[in-house]
């Protein structure tokens, strides 16, 4: 996709009916979401629908390409670029695996991943510039350094961009990042994991353990301390969020059932059972790969994310260079043969004990059911979860409208749940906080309470019969591998 000026006017010129109509319906009160939205809010939901959904769609590469296009560096934001080592040793990977394996219970298909170094981005707030300043030139361990001399907290969030798996880097999330550094007062870890269908599950679920490793374990040449887990919180929006949902599951899982009693990472031994992180913030994580929840549909129309469609022709993507993959595979994540598996799609996670806290905020959005499901579950086994959800909201609203006070609110409450479980007086601040559930009212932010164990819409059981029974639809070909996922 194109985002030059002149391709931006081609895009919006044909849509000025369009936009005009959207207007005079919300204006008089027609449009059946004019009520909840301003103006602006609904014209730029529709435009971004239109946008995702469209009738024919953009190549995979090509979408991700224009994904990761990088923006620049300038403004309100430090951003120092580093490369995690490889480690020599390889037995966080065969500790991955083993895991994968104890979990599936439909013997299911993966790749084994290869283990390379990991880019990523330190993130934090640049204090007192305008918000056109240019990056200084200066080498990356200064970068560094100018960051962590503003960095006043000892939280240290680790990142994970969302992007449903295929498109997004950390460069085009450096704007939200340096955003939960500054509210937070600490600083932001950003992974460049590895993208699919080019790198399907698990290689995105290793990068992002390995990241984790490195911050407690730096590897040679590394410009951080060591991190203790308590200062760590797993972070991310969307695919994001499910990689920070399947990631704390893994090291659960590891502790769960792991016979080892050390294991090897850049010269140093690590003790297991693994230390879980702090926390656990996301924002609207997307933990359900298959796509079988019913507010798919139910909460289609304030969401701008494709609805489920029966049209085959738009359930599927072009063929390019990376799609479909040789040999075939039914999705663009992960073979369909894993679509249910727990570190693939969190929402089938039985088991959440032992769980660091967690934050998880959502829209009245067609992925909300997912979030609900395990709220509700794993509050049930005594895991401290702060549940969120803003009134007649989209997906991963705050990013996009982050001028409303919802958003405003959203953004502060996510930052300060980081900074009460891994901040300086976080053994005092987590003592202290409890499960809740709380409902935003559109516009005025009024809240009320809602009770985090009865969310879920559906049983434990109900959930696994929907997801295979999904699972099985896909298989036979009867849907196809872009459902609800944005075709740019």
């Amino acid at each position: 996709m194109d985002d030059s000026p002149s391709a931006l006017l081609r895009f919006l010129v044909p849509k000025l009916p369009f936009i005009a109509k959207t207007a005079l319906w919300h204006s008089l009160w027609l449009s059946p979401t004019s009520s909840k939205w301003d103006l602006r809010t609904e014209i730029t939901v529709r435009i971004i629908r239109s946008l995702l959904d469209s009738p024919k769609p953009t190549p995979l590469l090509e979408q991700q390409r224009w994904s990761k296009k990088d923006p620049g560096i300038k403004g309100k934001m430090w951003i120092s670029k580093v490369t995690l080592a490889k480690p020599e040793e390889e037995d966080f990977r065969n500790i991955l695996t083993e895991a994968i394996d104890s979990m599936d219970e439909d013997r299911g298909t993966y790749p084994i991943p290869a283990v390379v170094p990991v880019e990523a981005e330190w993130t934090g707030h640049r204090a007192n510039v305008r918000h056109d300043r240019p990056r200084l030139d200066l080498s990356e361990a200064q970068h560094y350094e100018k960051l962590m001399a503003e960095v006043t907290s000892p939280v240290t969030i680790l990142y994970f961009h969302g992007g449903v798996y295929y498109m997004m880097d950390p460069c085009s999330h450096r704007i939200p990042t340096s955003r939960l550094a500054h509210l937070s007062n600490g600083r932001c870890l950003s992974v460049r994991y590895r993208l699919a269908p080019q790198n399907p599950f698990p290689h995105a679920l290793l990068d992002a353990f390995q990241a984790y490793l490195s911050l407690m374990c730096p590897p040679p040449g590394s410009f951080h301390e060591p991190v203790p887990a308590s200062n760590i919180v797993f972070a991310g929006d969307s695919a994001g969020g499910n990689l920070s949902l399947a990631l704390v599951q893994l090291i659960l899982q590891i502790n769960r059932s792991s016979t080892r009693k050390i294991m090897l990472f850049h010269g140093n031994t690590i003790n297991l059972p693994i230390p879980v992180p702090a926390g656990l913030a996301g924002s609207s994580p997307w933990a359900d790969i298959s796509r079988c929840m019913p507010s798919l549909i139910t909460n289609a129309q304030w969401d701008y994310l494709p609805a489920p469609m029966t049209n085959d022709a738009v359930s599927r993507f072009p063929h390019d260079e990376i799609w479909p993959t040789d040999p075939p595979r039914g999705d663009v994540f992960c073979d369909l043969s894993m679509l249910c598996h727990p570190l693939v799609s969190p929402l089938a996670a039985k088991d959440w004990s032992g769980s660091c806290p967690m934050w998880l905020g959502y829209g009245e959005e067609m992925l909300a059911d997912e979030g609900k499901a395990i709220a509700s579950l794993a509050a049930k086994q005594g895991v401290t979860v702060v549940w969120e959800q803003f009134e007649a909201m989209p997906h991963c609203f705050s990013m996009i409208f982050d001028q409303l006070p919802a958003s405003r609110k959203y953004n502060k409450n996510w930052a300060d749940f980081c900074a009460t479980v891994a901040g300086t007086a976080a053994e005092e601040s987590v003592a202290k906080l409890e499960t809740k559930g709380t409902w935003f009212a559109v516009k005025t932010c009024k809240e009320s309470d809602v009770d985090v164990t009865s969310l879920a819409v559906c049983s434990l059981e109900e959930v696994e019969e929907k997801m295979k029974r999904t699972r099985e639809a896909r298989m036979q070909g009867k849907e196809g591998e872009a459902k609800i996922l944005p075709k740019l």
